[in-house]
């Protein structure tokens, strides 16, 4: 059971209930993390812009989605799981692919090497070193990419920390265990 209150638009007013009103339009449902979030309109509007931001990434939605998957597992995050699973999947990657995301793997050697790269970051709290970065690098990952990783990661980890932290219920289908 979730340590905040979950809202709906009703129960809000102002900034938090346009917020939640074009996330239900936008979604047709308002997903419980936004639902928790709005026990704060500057958390909730924050985690909306950064979202938008991410969608403007040099990354794939794909990627985007791979990236959310490893760091979910690296942080233990089952709500990030079971939402970014649903989402992988609306977007076409096999449940294979999806769980390959998870371990860090994929056929795609840029693609392995951007997932090796966000567990490290995750595991080392962003204690990188130029040789990690230069092996990125090497894999094909431009400057703009690394940066936009980041965002990506960092993103991430708000969801995964917030969720952990407020105990969100989650409101996806499972993501199976591995």
């Amino acid at each position: 059971m979730g340590r905040v209150k979950t809202l709906k638009a009703d129960q809000t007013q102002g900034t938090t209930q346009t917020l939640l009103q074009g996330l239900e339009k936008k979604l047709g449902h308002v997903p419980n993390i936004y639902a928790s979030m709005a026990n704060s309109a500057a958390m909730l509007e924050a985690m909306i812009t950064l979202s938008e931001l991410a969608n403007k990434t040099s990354l794939s939605p794909q990627i985007r989605e791979e990236i959310a998957l490893i760091v979910g597992q690296a942080n233990q995050c089952n709500y990030c799981l079971s939402a970014h699973t649903a989402i992988a999947k609306s977007l076409g990657l096999s449940e294979n692919t999806i769980l390959a995301a998870r371990k860090g793997e994929s056929l795609e050697e840029k693609t392995k090497a951007i997932l090796w790269f966000a567990k490290l970051v995750v595991d080392r709290r962003g204690l990188v070193d130029e040789k990690e970065i230069e092996t990125l690098k090497t894999s094909g990952v431009t400057d703009t990419e690394l940066v936009d990783i980041m965002l990506i990661i960092s993103m991430n980890m708000m969801t995964n920390y917030f969720n952990h932290v407020v105990n969100t219920d989650v409101d996806f289908p499972p993501a199976p265990q591995i």
